[in-house]
């Protein structure tokens, strides 16, 4: 787990990776300077209802029915049986998704989605036009489940595609019912339905760091201050109910991207308050901030409850590389909570103040520190 408080600890940890020195079984990282957060310079966006975050959605993906076939029988000013002429439909359209770089969540991805219907034949042998298909863009790493929950795609790469719901083929004319025997049949086919089938998309990865912490702990806050998002903020428990994101750009041209959570209820695992559904977004967060309430009574026990239920979850969730902060020191009985605190959890912890806007740069410095450990041992693992 990664801990950091203070300029002191944070300047050793520093100074200890700029030594070049490998861990063990490690690459050998040079940190030659440390990166600086960098100050949005565009204001943030005067609409009244903020953007959430759609990480999992359940979509039906219908395709598009074929085109019925014609019947039809030629008449010419010198032969008026000049035989059957009916065209054949259109095939219809696929349902197929694409991962792409151009979208991030799911949030134009409609609950149903339709392809095109394939066009009917016509007189004079003349086939239906084919429907386009519809190609739906979904953000790079995205899993596919069934209905019965088993992965049956994953857009891992860009411009991969996956056939989610195949059109109809085109029924045929009375012309290619035409044999030696029946010369004049009366008789085509109608364009069959699409496939029609119920999906569940789920994004493997939603962002970088995830705000873990009880309601009303200052995670809607703190995303507030340090990005440009909007989440809404208010004196009381469960104001967030969908994740929100925010980026921080950094002067060596590094992103990252931090989610603001719903907030965590004892027994989550057990799908009490948003339950599941909370701990499948945190599951999607590849570094886990805690957000803890200085001023609360006993605030050691919110990590210990925090951590009981991602353990409970199952997973690596409990496991991965974890940053712990100590919010609302600026208010009463907050220096005896947090000194208290720093005792129990035996690790060093960040107080800071996400209204008061107290030790947030260190706080940026310490989450660029923990990203870069973090890519670090996914590039040596490789």
């Amino acid at each position: 787990m990664l801990f950091f408080t203070g300029r002191s600890v944070l300047a050793r940890a520093f100074v200890e990776i700029s030594k070049n020195v490998a861990t063990k079984g490690g690459p050998r990282v040079n940190y030659c300077k440390a990166a600086t957060a960098l100050r949005p310079k565009k204001p943030k966006s005067t609409r009244k209802e903020a953007q959430y975050f759609s990480d999992a959605k359940r979509v039906r993906a219908v395709g598009g029915k074929g085109g019925d076939g014609c019947v039809s029988f030629l008449q010419l000013w010198c032969n008026e049986r000049a035989g059957p002429d009916g065209g054949d439909g259109g095939n219809g359209g696929h349902v197929v998704f694409q991962a792409s770089n151009d979208v991030r969540n799911f949030n134009h991805v409609g609950s149903v989605l339709r392809a095109e219907e394939g066009e009917r034949g016509n007189a004079k042998d003349c086939h239906g036009k084919n429907a386009k298909h519809a190609v739906i863009k979904l953000p790079i790493g995205t899993i596919i489940r069934n209905a019965q929950g088993l992965i049956v795609g994953d857009l891992g790469h860009a411009d991969l595609m996956f056939v989610a719901a195949r059109g109809g083929a085109g029924g045929k004319g009375n012309r290619f019912f035409t044999t030696d025997k029946e010369t004049s049949p009366k008789v085509c086919e109608y364009g069959p339905t699409g496939e029609d089938i119920s999906y569940t998309i789920e994004l493997r990865s939603m962002a970088d760091i995830g705000l873990i912490g009880y309601p009303n702990a200052g995670k809607s806050t703190l995303l507030n201050a340090l990005t440009r998002a909007k989440p809404k903020v208010a004196p009381y428990a469960f104001t967030t109910l969908r994740p929100h994101l925010g980026t921080v750009q950094y002067d060596d041209l590094v992103q990252i991207t931090i989610a603001d959570l719903p907030g965590l209820v004892p027994d989550a695992h057990l799908n009490k308050g948003l339950g599941i559904q909370f701990l499948k977004h945190a599951e999607r967060c590849t570094l886990l901030l805690f957000v803890l309430d200085a001023s609360a009574p006993e605030p050691w026990t919110h990590y210990e409850q925090l951590m009981h239920e991602l353990r409970q979850f199952g997973g690596s969730l409990a496991s991965r590389p974890q940053l712990v902060v100590a919010n609302k020191i600026d208010m009463e009985d907050s220096a005896a909570n947090f000194e208290e605190l720093q005792r129990r959890l035996q690790n060093p912890v960040l107080g800071i103040s996400a209204k008061m806007g107290q030790n947030l740069g260190q706080l940026l410095s310490s989450i660029r520190l923990g990203f870069d450990r973090h890519k670090a041992r996914e590039r040596s693992t490789r």
